[in-house]
């Protein structure tokens, strides 16, 4: 692979964005690996690798670096977005894969700097002695230090637009790209069709709270089902007394509006001050005045 990149004239230069994406690609890998690995251990006792976990992680890492930088002269996150380091040390402008001094020496900046880290960490955190202190202060000297050139070195890179980390710099190992970037030729058919549709759901959204839908709906019923000949004798009111005009079902603490129609308390009292024009949606009654039903009605008659 290594021998036909290297017939290329020249290599292509790698955008800001791909870089970044492919650190953030290679932490989010890394992260899904430890978890697949600690999911493992969740039926033994809690805490089992907690002494070990240093030691478990770079071998981890180890195990990745060997099959991606090692053999592939990329990460993975580089893989997927078709980057690859190069040998910046080299002379001529052709592709030049990385060094084994340069793998080397990766493996020990990454890996072996986060090892380190984390050991002297759980060695030195619970050392009073005045030597095991004065090496954690080096030692929190040396990491701010290597921090503040992580930090000049993003600086640089947002600049220059070459070595994402400091590690890249260090090495003189470069991203480019494995294969020419070709011109992409990009429909915007689908993008109009989701922008037309999401105007008109923004435009339902702010039309429909202005509907009142249980008027449009009595409006609509009394439409279909007119009644005729409607009268507000005894016998009448009986017969609607058996269910809620609103719910359909047995009336609760029932009473009429001036129509020959009942409603439970609840559903004509929150109905009426939802909307103050509300109409019987039966007969399209205005509210005149909520009067308590006084009729008994017999529990032979109900069930007849």
């Amino acid at each position: 692979m290594a021998s036909n990149i290297g017939k290329e004239k020249n290599v292509n230069p790698v955008l800001r964005i791909s870089q970044l994406d492919a650190l953030e690609l290679n932490k989010a890998l890394e992260q899904l690996v430890w978890s697949q690995f600690t999911n493992c251990f969740h039926g033994f006792k809690p805490g089992l690798l907690a002494h070990f976990e240093p030691e478990v992680k770079a071998f981890l890492w180890l195990i990745l670096w060997r099959f991606t930088i090692y053999s592939k002269n990329a990460t993975v996150g580089q893989a997927i977005l078709n980057i690859q380091y190069k040998n910046n040390l080299s002379q001529t402008e052709k592709y030049q894969p990385l060094s084994k001094h340069q793998k080397l020496w990766y493996l020990i900046f990454t890996v072996g700097g986060k090892w380190f880290e984390e050991r002297c960490y759980d060695l030195l955190s619970n050392r009073q002695l005045q030597s095991f202190c004065k090496i954690k202060s080096y030692i929190s000297f040396g990491s701010g230090l290597l921090k503040l050139c992580g930090l000049l070195n993003f600086l640089i890179f947002l600049q220059k637009g070459t070595f994402a980390t400091l590690t890249e710099r260090i090495l003189g190992i470069k991203s480019v790209f494995c294969k020419p970037q070709s011109v992409r030729q990009v429909g915007f058919e689908y993008m109009n069709r989701e922008l037309l549709w999401h105007g008109f759901a923004e435009f339902l959204i702010y039309l429909l709270p202005l509907i009142n839908v249980q008027k449009l709906k009595r409006k609509i019923s009394s439409w279909c089902l007119p009644i005729v000949g409607l009268s507000n004798s005894t016998n009448t009111l009986a017969a609607h007394c058996k269910e809620c005009s609103l719910c359909g079902e047995w009336p609760t603490m029932p009473h009429t509006i001036g129509c020959s129609h009942v409603f439970c308390y609840y559903c004509i009292k929150s109905n009426y001050l939802f909307d103050m024009y509300f109409t019987c949606p039966k007969c399209g009654s205005e509210v005149h005045s909520l009067q308590a039903l006084k009729y008994k009605i017999e529990m032979t008659e109900l069930h007849a």
